[in-house]
């Protein structure tokens, strides 16, 4: 039997809104959805796969434009492989830049937090009179480029 789903009940399954279906609907990264009778769509177990693989892009921070992209080559088939191979292996290397962002800060915010610790621990008296406002310097914040729409 072939399993369909309403966009309300694929809505629930995913946790995307009807809204987010209709949308990605509109721009091409979901296609040919099929339609009952009265119009209404009717959605496959390969669509579904197929939005869990798009949110888990999303997740990743993969842009939308990227998305198409991709979801444009993979309707090309067999001939695109090499080129969806490069646009993933591209993108990992954003994720693992991100994630080595992430734990730096990670460790910023662990050494604020220890300094906390430890200072709870000493009387502050002295120190809160001359200065109640004090924050230690030591925990200088990495340069990083910032992020221009679209990455």
């Amino acid at each position: 039997m072939d399993t369909h789903f309403t966009i309300q009940q694929l809505a629930d399954s995913t946790g995307l809104t009807a809204h987010t279906l209709r949308y990605y609907e509109r721009i091409g990264l979901i296609r040919d959805v099929a339609r009952d009778a009265g119009g209404r769509r009717r959605y496959s177990q390969a669509d579904r796969e197929w939005l869990r693989f798009l949110m888990r892009l999303r997740e990743t921070g993969m842009p939308i434009a990227a998305m198409l992209r991709y979801a444009q080559l993979r309707r090309e088939g067999e001939a695109t492989h090499a080129e969806r191979g490069a646009m993933m292996t591209a993108h990992l290397a954003r994720v693992q830049a991100e994630i080595a962002h992430l734990t730096e800060l990670a460790q910023f915010v662990a050494d604020k937090v220890r300094w906390y610790r430890e200072t709870a621990r000493i009387s502050m008296t002295h120190a809160s009179k001359e200065n109640p406002h004090a924050e230690p310097t030591e925990f200088p914040l990495p340069d990083r480029p910032r992020k221009t729409q679209g990455d």
